[in-house]
């Protein structure tokens, strides 16, 4: 049997490679929009990929079934309730597909939509029980998929409780669990791990929610803390289920003075301390070197507004043009030819953000402090006297700010920070200070004084 699991690192989801080497046939679960590990893996073992299989339209990433159809003939399988417009078999629960000897079973789990499918994993090889679990967007490692992408969201987590218990929690404990997504997604809750796999008996145990027996309290309690929806899950969603996509993405080099012209926010992909040290006036910090690029996009640059990139180099501006368009962002006005490089030797002007840690943060008297943190993470403790707004609510310099007083912006750890100061600078504020190297948590675990 061949089992093998590609992580998308940057939006947190898993796809996987699933086959029979004898009989040189495989099958791909959930494909991300690159396709070429794939490709490679199927070269590298041997095997054909004859068959694509969704677990359900996707919400948070554009799928790759069009591109990996184009390039293997494989047929696409989804649930019917699906209704995609692009050629496909569909199936119902309990549908069985052969890969030689290993077999894939169709578990109907509605809840994060209402088509959504688990795919249990048998290996007849070597027994007539599922081994294995892939629970896309249903049971994840410490928590479980979010209810509100397609329905009411109570809707949706009466839904999710029905499936967990009478199509995943019934199957052995020591059956593995794959998920399709792991700890950063959009897709699931603060309780998602970072770890690849688990199994049924584990989670039974040590999973809050899993735990949870009644219906109504499970419902409230999947609910409660909600963060809010992304932006662009719907047109996402509308990508998924449209006619099949087998476009690659081309970005086109522009040059500085190209740049200046274009009426079109500016994104800038390299590290936050590149980009605090010299960056071109009115840019937007987002870098692609932490995990988020895309989903930090998604929230500051719509699917409908053109952007430019700029990196460290060309190669930089084409990894973030295609992590772009793995979120349905495909306007794509151009990239710096030649990095932050050519602005420089061209001595067009640059803006800089000063960087302080939290310690010299607390020295300091008169900063306003902006929390650009999400509003459970504010509530469980924040900065007396800060100003709160997410950083992806950031359109225009909060209210609550002086233009002309420093302004030092603080999340969990920077990274958030680093976009946040660069929209506060982007929207007038004259000077901005990018707090590193910590953030709330730090503050208090110094023993500063925080307030809830």
């Amino acid at each position: 049997m061949i089992f093998r699991q590609i992580a998308h690192e940057d939006l947190g989801c898993a796809s996987y490679l699933v086959g029979d080497e004898s009989a040189g046939v495989a099958a791909v679960v959930d494909p991300r929009l690159e396709i070429g590990e794939y490709l490679r893996l199927a070269r590298y073992l041997g095997v054909s990929i004859e068959h694509i299989l969704e677990t359900h339209n996707h919400a948070d990433h554009v799928s790759g079934h069009g591109r990996l159809a184009a390039a293997t003939g494989a047929t696409i399988h989804v649930h019917a309730l699906a209704s995609p417009d692009y050629e496909h078999e569909a199936f119902q629960d309990g549908w069985e597909l052969e890969l030689g000897s290993v077999r894939v079973r169709a578990l109907h789990t509605p809840g994060h939509r209402p088509e959504h499918t688990a795919f249990a994993l048998i290996d007849t090889a070597r027994g007539s029980e599922p081994w294995a679990v892939l629970t896309g967007d249903s049971l994840f490692v410490g928590d479980i998929a979010r209810p509100d992408l397609a329905v009411e969201k109570e809707e949706g987590a009466r839904d999710i409780y029905r499936s967990l218990h009478t199509a995943l929690l019934v199957l052995g404990d020591d059956v593995e669990v794959w998920p399709g997504h792991l700890g950063g997604s959009l897709c699931g809750g603060p309780a998602m791990d970072l770890k690849v796999s688990t199994t049924i008996g584990f989670e039974r145990r040590h999973n809050e929610l899993l735990g949870v027996g009644d219906e109504d309290e499970f419902v409230a309690r999947a609910t409660s803390a909600l963060r809010p929806q992304p932006p662009n899950f719907k047109a996402i969603v509308a990508i998924n289920r449209g006619s099949l996509d087998r476009r690659t993405v081309d970005a086109h080099p522009l040059t500085p003075r190209q740049i200046q012209t274009l009426d079109a926010p500016v994104i800038d992909v390299r590290t936050s301390l590149q980009f605090d040290d010299a960056h071109i006036p009115g840019a937007i910090c987002n870098t692609i070197l932490q995990a988020g690029f895309g989903t930090r996009l998604a929230w500051i640059a719509g699917p409908d507004e053109e952007i430019v990139l700029v990196g460290r180099d060309d190669a930089d501006a084409l990894h973030a043009a295609e992590l772009a368009a793995a979120v349905g962002v495909e306007r794509i006005a151009g990239y710096l030819a030649g990095g932050m490089t050519s602005w420089r030797e061209e001595k067009l002007p640059v803006a800089k953000i000063e960087r302080l840690t939290v310690h010299e943060l607390h020295e300091r008297d008169g900063t306003q402090i902006l929390d650009v943190r999400e509003r459970d993470e504010w509530e469980a403790g924040h900065i007396p006297d800060s100003v709160f707004v997410p950083y992806h609510d950031i359109h225009a310099l909060p209210s609550d700010l002086d233009a002309d007083e420093p302004v030092a912006v603080i999340c969990a750890s920077g990274q958030r920070a680093a976009v946040g100061a660069s929209l506060v600078q982007r929207y007038g504020a004259r000077e901005v200070l990018h707090v590193v190297d910590g953030g709330v948590g730090t503050w208090a675990r110094a023993g500063y004084p925080i307030r809830r």
